[in-house]
């Protein structure tokens, strides 16, 4: 995918009959996504224009002009939308990034070490989230923070992480066995019968 087409955009089920989907925007605004002018696949093949969009909670209902019934809506399930970025606004904030912009990023710790790469950006609620493939082990999520992110290098490819302790823990990683200490043994147990005949457990007779 060319850097200079951002995504914006992803299709998700068919809403109602008359040909609505819902549509998970990634714009700072998401109802300003029918802003940037027609919306485009991957490879340019489909091309939307938005023609009526609701707030639906986190996602939104989008009436596409060229979409007529719930079948067409429905082949769309899944489709990414994208913009060119000469369509966006740029605040010259060096902080600021499209998702596009760090999603194929190399993903190395502040010693050099090697993780994984940007496999997506998410928000569950508590903020944005690198989720962060690594090869043979699980899924990772880091926070998107000055602290934890130091430096976003998109020309060079990669981001450096200060991870907290335990952010890259494998939790699928097998377990070190635990032991247990067993106390020494007393010289008579409870219960045990002395070479007198007299027990220390039993009730007095």
């Amino acid at each position: 995918m060319s850097m200079d087409r951002i995504l914006v955009a992803r299709i998700g089920a068919a809403h109602g009959i008359r040909g609505e989907v819902r549509v998970k925007s990634f714009t700072a605004d998401p109802l300003a996504l029918g802003d940037y002018g027609p919306l485009s696949n991957g490879d340019g093949s489909i091309r939307l224009n938005v023609d009526r969009l609701r707030d639906a909670g986190n996602m939104l209902v989008v009436a596409f002009a060229e979409v007529r019934d719930r079948t067409e809506a429905e082949t769309l399930n899944g489709v990414d939308l994208y913009v060119d970025r000469s369509a966006l606004p740029d605040d010259g904030d060096e902080d600021d990034f499209y998702h596009a912009d760090l999603i194929g990023l190399a993903v190395e710790t502040t010693g050099g070490d090697a993780i994984g790469k940007v496999l997506a950006v998410q928000d569950f609620g508590a903020g944005d989230l690198l989720e962060v493939e690594r090869g043979g082990k699980t899924t990772l999520f880091v926070p998107f923070t000055k602290a934890v992110v130091p430096v976003v290098d998109v020309k060079g490819g990669r981001i450096v992480v200060s991870p907290p302790d335990g952010l890259l823990d494998d939790p699928q990683a097998e377990p070190k066995p635990k032991r247990v200490r067993r106390p020494p043994r007393s010289n008579r147990a409870e219960g045990e019968t002395g070479a007198d005949g007299t027990g220390t457990g039993g009730a007095d007779a």
